[in-house]
Order: structure tokens, then sequence, then C-alpha cells
């Protein structure tokens, strides 16, 4: 009997002893821990409608169309390393370029044409033509450079008219490289070519839709969005520009499931995002007989400013704070919440025990004790 009696006393307890088998912290133990570790520069936040919004708020992408959209196509302009073709007419009877010959029909002349070789536009941005110089073209469309050579040649042929064609465009190209099929270098038209034009060039992209990011490279701005936000939201496929650089990015996004849930594992995430009910439904939902519903944590290094967090508190060399998220779902409106809360990349999201299975968890480690100290008991009476 005295083991007996022994045993149900420790039941009694409200603390059960630090050597029972846990997945982990208890919930108390969590929501304790800056009262008895306050050495520990962790931030406990318990998440409410008020913290979901800032947190969504603080990591809001910039769109493409906000940033680096534009309403109207680029006007193309030659520039150095393109290679161009120039045709020049002259009116009957042609003095410069060449004599008509008369038709011994007796019909008028027509106009002559004569075609120059082609020619690559040079360092300097300057093509020659016979008689009218080295014409600066880089920076110019082919239509003002035709207006030029005409202005050159007035007075010298006899009405010349001037035709321009770029035989081949060096630079005003669009770069694709990344999860595509086959990168490539698109030139741009008169046209405006678009963000998901490029991608097509490029074959498509190698991997699903929804773990793609595409980032555009324009000049020094660099700006990154889910490619399923840009085929969703057509102001994202934006005009693109010459020397632009479409990357697309396969960047498989994961979080890590711990404590009392279906599965204990890394699970992978779209690039677009899940919220943290996603989350909970992915991992199985929480395990009725064993988990604490107060208790749901979201493990994070978080940017100060994201909840208004005093800088003394930055611990990590890029500036970042370690937050303990608490979602309380025996609360009804946590569940609207939940469903608004993002989920990062890297977040650790546990699910704490109950207090009972602790107490299921030292019962049946007591109780075969018991049972033999009773049953021994018995027989000696």
């Amino acid at each position: 009997m005295p083991a007996l009696t022994c045993g149900l006393a420790l039941t009694g307890c409200s603390t059960y002893p630090g050597w029972l088998p846990s997945a982990g912290p208890s919930r108390g133990q969590l929501v304790d821990v800056q009262q008895t570790q306050p050495s520990l520069p962790i931030q406990l936040v318990e998440v409410t409608d008020a913290v979901a919004r800032r947190v969504i708020a603080g990591e809001k992408r910039s769109l493409f169309s906000e940033t680096l959209g534009s309403k109207a196509p680029v006007d193309y302009t030659i520039g150095p390393g393109d290679v161009v073709e120039v045709s020049i007419w002259e009116a009957p009877p042609a003095v410069l370029f060449g004599s008509s010959m008369p038709d011994p029909r007796g019909m008028a002349a027509t106009a002559r044409v004569t075609a120059f070789p082609e020619q690559m536009v040079s360092s300097e941005g300057t093509i020659n033509i016979p008689f009218a110089g080295a014409v600066p073209v880089a920076g110019k469309s082919p239509q003002k450079v035709e207006a030029e050579v005409v202005r050159r040649l007035t007075g010298k042929a006899n009405e010349p008219q001037v035709l321009v064609r770029v035989i081949r465009n060096a630079t005003s190209n669009v770069t694709v490289v990344g999860e595509v099929t086959s990168s490539t270098r698109m030139p741009l038209t008169a046209r405006g070519e678009r963000l998901l034009d490029a991608l097509a060039a490029a074959g498509g992209v190698r991997q699903p839709v929804g773990k793609i990011t595409l980032q555009v490279t324009r000049g020094d701005r660099v700006q990154a969005l889910a490619l399923d936000t840009i085929i969703r939201d057509p102001k994202q496929n934006i005009v693109l520009q010459p020397g632009d650089v479409v990357t697309a990015l396969f960047q498989p996004l994961s979080f890590t499931l711990l404590g009392a849930t279906g599965k204990n594992e890394e699970l992978n995430f779209e690039a677009q995002g899940i919220t943290l009910a996603q989350a909970l439904a992915r991992a199985g939902g929480l395990q009725d007989w064993r988990a604490d519903a107060r208790g749901v944590f979201i493990f994070r290094f978080e940017e100060p400013e994201a909840l208004d967090l005093p800088a003394q508190r930055m611990t990590t060399p890029e500036g970042t704070v370690p937050v303990i998220y608490q979602v309380n779902l025996k609360d009804p409106a946590s569940f609207f919440v939940a469903q608004s809360f993002p989920v990062h990349n890297k977040d650790v999201l546990y699910v704490s025990n109950a207090p009972g299975t602790e107490l299921q968890k030292f019962l049946g480690i007591i109780m075969p004790g018991a049972y033999a100290a009773l049953g021994i008991a018995n027989s000696t009476k």
C-alpha cells in the first residue's frame, strides 16, 4: 500500500516529473518563458486580429504594376551592335546613285533603288552612308534615321526616299534565364512584348507554376513576384523594356511541423504562400486525444518593425528577433485569424500536449507498479 499511496499522491501534483517523455515544452512552459528565463531575448506574442493585420501589412510585396509597369511600349531604338540595311530611292532621273536608262518603248523612267550592304552600328553609334557621311543612329528609331539621311542627301540626290531596316537586333532584347526550358534572348518589337511573352519564348518553366517566382531586373532595381500571381492578375504581366533580365526562380518554401499534429515533418508550400489554417490542415490537424488547442505556436525570426519591437531585442546578425506566436484555437474567433495569418519559409509550427496527456503518461508509468504492490499486499493477508 505505501507504493500505491505514493503514486496517488504524485498524481495529485500539478507538475509532472521532467523525465516523462514529451514532444516538447508544454503550453505553460512556453507562456512563462519570458518570466522564467529573462536572459533569453524571446518575444511571446498572442496572435490577434490586430497582430495578424500588422504582420500581413509588413510582408506585403510590391506589385510589378506599381514599380515596373509602363502604360505603353517603349519605342524601338537602334543601338551599337545592331546590324542595319539602308535602301535609297531616287526619283528619275537619278543623278547621285546612278542613271535611269530611257525606256525604248518611250515610257517614262521609274525610280531607281540602291541597297547598301548590311553594316553593324559602331561603338560610337554611327553608320556610314555614301554622300551622307557618318550618320549617328544610336538611340534613334529607324524612322528618325531615315529622316536624317534624307536631310543629308537633299540637294545631292533627286528627291531621295530612304528605308532603314534592322536586320539583327543586338540591343533591344530581354534575357530570360533560370528554371525555363531554354534560356534565351528575346528581341523586342514595337508590339510591346510582355512578361509572359518572354516566358513563352523560353519554352515555359520546368517546375510547377505554383512553386515558381519570377524576378525582373531592370537597371539597379530587382523585383520578384509569384508566377501564379502574375497569371491571375493581368496587370502584373508588364510590358518589358530593353535590357530587362527575367529570372524564373524555383525556391521550395517549407515549414516544419512538430508536436501533437497528424504528422511531424517538413512540408513544402507554394510561392504565393499559405496561411496558418492551411498549414494546420496539411499537418493533418491537431490530434484530439493529445493536443492542447490553446497551445499552438509559431517559432519565427521576425523583423522588429513587423511588430513594433524595441531595437534592443535584436539578436541575430541580420537584425531579426526570435518571436513565438501563440494561437488559442479554443477561441472560435482565432479560426478567422488563422485564415489570414501567413506562414513564412523556415517557420516551425508546434502544438503542445494537453495536461491530461502528461497525466496519462504518468499514470501509465506508475500504475503497473502500484497494481503489483497492491497484489503483494493482498497476498500477505
